[in-house]
């Protein structure tokens, strides 16, 4: 696979402009008949958006986070599902950041800049809870590893090159194994069936007996000794793909309003898009959306004050900018999608039309990480000056 290498900012924010126009008039096609965009992720990979946050040393453009959000925010206006696909791609190419060293960083970064997709074996079912981790990581006696568990909620594992596995290691610390997608052991089943988010293809993958070598291991454990940015990034493209959903629904409310709807017979306008009542419904969700986009941007920038000057203080910052922005972005892109309904009238809810496409995405999508546990975060740092906990999901 070849991938352009895209040089900055400007060019990534128009690369995904233009993505995402092309992508918008199959995705109501792609979501009811389940068609899995393989297509459209080939072109996400050749145009070379997945490696813009590769460093600058190692040939890539190391984008704003300001931009990336932005990025994922006009993927996900056009196609929830395929904005979520690679959300784990840019969270593990942070990994390699963060963790790898220099031997690693090397040939991952020069694997992103071809194209190469990262997947996602992250979450397990049937365990305590989501940090309950028991996939194990086994010392061999030539110093490689073997890998051997299940995993659920595999996102872009089916479309991905690498499979970044999360599992515990002897010591029982937490490591990220770098697995091709064809290793003799692994198989990614997909077995994906929710309601919204059809074509992530986000199902198992079992891991058996996978040889890993040594040098495809990075000790992510460490990640959250020290003040961090993993769960800020990570947490920011959720709130991006969120916003993207409410925009999305929006703007889509709001052709079938003008082009299709009829007015109220008690409003006396002659068109849908001329009733008052109407257009105020419009009025109100239309500030939702735009301050779901402002708490974004807002966040994105925090993260990046934080990239440039990493303390305690701006980790933490950036850790509640980003739970405010994805707190708000998540009853936002609820409450838009749901109320395209309420303005486009009776024949909206037409199967055959797919529009309830956006709240199905946005419903599946929200219940990723519960918003009230961010608010908590929140309301104690602001109240008792307690800082956010290190870990992945705020």
């Amino acid at each position: 696979m070849t991938a352009t290498v895209i040089t900055d900012d400007a060019e990534a924010l128009a690369v995904a402009a233009e993505l995402a126009d092309d992508f918008r008039p199959g995705a109501a096609r792609r979501d009811a008949e389940r068609v899995l965009p393989r297509a459209e992720l080939d072109r996400l990979s050749a145009s070379g958006l997945l490696g813009v946050t590769v460093p600058a040393e190692h040939g890539g453009a190391d984008v704003r986070q300001e931009t990336l959000a932005e990025v994922f925010r006009l993927l996900a206006s056009a196609d929830a599902s395929l904005a979520q696909i690679p959300q784990s791609h840019f969270v593990y190419v942070n990994v390699i950041r963060r963790q790898g060293d220099p031997r690693q960083r090397k040939f991952f970064f020069a694997e992103v800049l071809a194209g190469r997709r990262l997947g996602n074996a992250q979450s397990e079912a049937g365990t305590r809870h989501v940090q309950d981790i028991r996939t194990r990581l086994e010392a061999a006696p030539d110093g490689s590893y073997v890998l051997t568990g299940v995993k659920q909620y595999s996102t872009g594992a089916l479309f991905a090159d690498w499979i970044p596995v999360l599992a515990r290691a002897d010591d029982d610390n937490l490591h990220v194994a770098y697995v091709p997608r064809d290793a003799d052991g692994v198989t990614v089943v997909d077995d994906w069936d929710g309601m919204g988010q059809r074509t992530t293809a986000s199902g198992t993958v079992r891991l058996d007996a996978v040889t890993v070598p040594a040098d495809r291991v990075l000790p992510h454990h460490l990640t959250f000794r020290e003040p961090q940015l993993h769960g800020a990034v990570a947490q920011l493209l959720h709130a991006a793909i969120d916003a993207g959903i409410a925009a999305g629904a929006l703007r889509e409310a709001a052709e079938f309003v003008r082009t299709k709807s009829r007015p109220w017979f008690e409003s006396g306008a002659a068109t849908a898009a001329e009733d008052p009542l109407v257009i105020q419904r419009f009025g109100e969700l239309a500030v939702q959306v735009r301050a779901t986009e402002a708490l974004l941007g807002a966040a994105a920038r925090a993260v990046d004050a934080a990239r440039d000057d990493l303390t305690e203080t701006s980790a933490a910052e950036a850790s509640i900018a980003v739970a405010a922005a994805k707190a708000h972005a998540a009853g936002t892109a609820v409450e838009v999608s749901g109320a395209l309904f309420e303005v486009a009238g009776t024949r909206s809810a037409l199967d055959s039309l797919n529009l309830h496409r956006h709240w199905r995405d946005a419903r599946t999508h929200t219940l990723h990480d519960p918003a009230r546990w961010k608010i908590q975060h929140i309301g104690r740092y602001v109240l008792n000056g307690t800082l956010p906990p290190r870990h992945g999901l705020l």
